[in-house]
C-alpha cells in the first residue's frame, strides 16, 4: 500500500506545484487580479458606464451588477495573447462577456464597435449564446456547465485570428473579419469584462493573460 500511497501524494504535490507556477506567474501567464498583504484588490482596473463590480476580498471573485458597464485593465494594452478566466452564472438570465482589444479608454458605449465580445448568455442562440464572438461567430458547440457551475475560457487572439476553448473544448476557430455590430477592430487594445443589466449576477475569477510575440 505504501507506494500507492506515495504515488498519489507525488501526483497532489504535482498538481500543487503547478497551480503555484501558474499563480506566480510562471509559464508565461500573469494573474491580472491580485492578491495584496493576503486580500484581493482590483489595481489596475477600471469601470466604465451605469452599474459596477464588487470584489470579495477573501475569495477573489468579481460579480456584476446591473450595467451596461466595463470594467478593464489598464496598465496595459495587448496585442496578440491568451486570456483564461472562469465564470459563473446566477440564473438562465445572467447576461455578461469578455471583451478584447478595446481601442482605447472607454468614454462612451462606442467601444461596444471596435473591439470583439466573448459572449456569456445562456439563453440566447447562435451569435448571441455563450462562447460565441457576440454578434459575429457562433461557437460550434454547446461546452457550457449547467446554471451554478464554474467554466473554464481560454481564450487566443493572434493576429486577426480567435479561438475559444470553453471547459477544454475548441468551439470557436476564427479569422476575424468585421461584421455584425464590430465595425473594425483593433491591432491592440485592452481586455474588459462586461456587468449588464436585466439578468442575475456574473462572478468572475482567476483572470490570467499571456502576451503572445511581445
Amino acid at each position: 500500500m505504501k507506494p500507492r500511497r506515495f504515488g498519489w501524494l507525488a501526483g497532489v504535490l504535482s498538481l500543487s506545484l503547478s497551480l503555484f507556477a501558474l499563480q506566480c506567474g510562471q509559464g508565461g501567464f500573469t494573474r491580472i487580479l491580485v492578491q495584496k498583504d493576503g486580500h484581493w484588490v482590483m489595481d489596475g482596473w477600471r469601470h466604465f458606464g451605469p452599474g459596477d463590480f464588487t470584489l470579495d476580498s477573501t475569495t477573489g471573485i468579481l460579480e456584476t451588477h446591473g450595467g451596461m458597464g466595463l470594467l478593464w485593465y489598464t496598465p496595459r494594452m495587448y496585442a496578440d495573447f491568451q486570456l483564461q478566466l472562469d465564470f459563473k452564472v446566477a440564473d438562465t438570465t445572467s447576461n455578461s462577456g469578455v471583451f478584447l482589444r478595446v481601442p482605447a479608454e472607454p468614454t462612451s458605449d462606442d467601444y461596444i464597435y471596435h473591439g470583439w465580445e466573448i459572449q456569456i448568455d445562456q439563453t440566447s442562440p447562435g451569435i448571441h449564446t455563450t462562447a460565441a464572438v457576440y454578434d459575429a461567430e457562433a461557437p460550434s458547440a454547446i461546452a457550457v456547465k449547467p446554471t451554478g457551475q464554474w467554466n473554464h475560457y481560454l481564450i487566443t487572439f493572434r493576429r486577426s485570428h480567435i479561438t475559444v476553448e470553453l471547459n477544454g473544448t475548441k468551439v470557436v476557430d476564427w479569422d476575424a473579419v468585421p461584421r455584425g455590430k464590430v465595425r473594425d477592430f483593433a491591432a491592440r487594445g485592452y481586455i474588459g469584462l462586461q456587468n449588464h443589466e436585466g439578468g442575475g449576477p456574473v462572478w468572475f475569477r482567476d483572470i490570467f493573460v499571456k502576451a503572445l510575440g511581445d
